[in-house]
């Protein structure tokens, strides 16, 4: 992937009920997203293939195309509408994120968990196609670059356990409960 294409990335914050949230989108998926305010804290979770060039100046503003801005609008638009009672908005969203085999296919398998209906860390690895590892998908939820859109947080230990959470367990309980609500 060139630097140039690299660049078309724009980030924005917005406030949400469980603190600022933060967005980075390329042209055509969100690549980075959570419960912070700072773009530079998302960034170094972004696969280098994917990762803006110059994140000072994506933290600033000052890059993106109408496309990366466009892509960067609907994603927020998810996130108020998830907020506003739509638990499934984000689901509409696309994501990229570039790993290993196991971990795409774990994020993928995450994306079809459905609000309301958290799975363990071992039904996650079986969903993935790897029923014995239940640790990797524990790895997979702890290297999710694009939270909420990619729904680690429905991800939780056997037995019912919170596990962690990137974002802090008080976020992952209430966006659990919010979720909860819904059914």
């Amino acid at each position: 992937m060139t630097a140039a294409t690299r660049t078309a990335a724009s980030a924005r914050t917005i406030d949400t009920p469980d603190g600022p949230f933060t967005a980075i989108a390329g042209e055509d998926a969100v690549i980075a997203s959570g419960w912070t305010a700072g773009v530079a804290e998302l960034v170094p979770l972004i696969h280098r293939s994917l990762r803006p060039a110059d994140a000072d100046a994506l933290a600033a503003g000052e890059l993106g195309s109408d496309a990366s801005r466009a892509t960067l609008a609907a994603a927020l638009a998810a996130v108020e509408a998830f907020y506003d009672g739509d638990v499934t908005a984000p689901d509409a969203v696309a994501v990229r994120q570039r790993s290993g085999e196991f971990l795409e296919a774990t994020w993928r398998a995450m994306r079809g968990i459905r609000p309301g209906d958290p799975v363990t860390y071992a039904e996650l690895a079986a969903l993935a196609g790897r029923p014995a590892a239940a640790r990797p998908a524990a790895s997979a939820c702890a290297m999710n670059a694009a939270a909420l859109f990619v729904p680690c947080h429905r991800v939780l230990r056997t037995g019912g356990g919170l596990g962690g959470f990137r974002y802090g367990l008080a976020i992952k309980q209430s966006l659990l409960d919010r979720e909860a609500r819904t059914q």
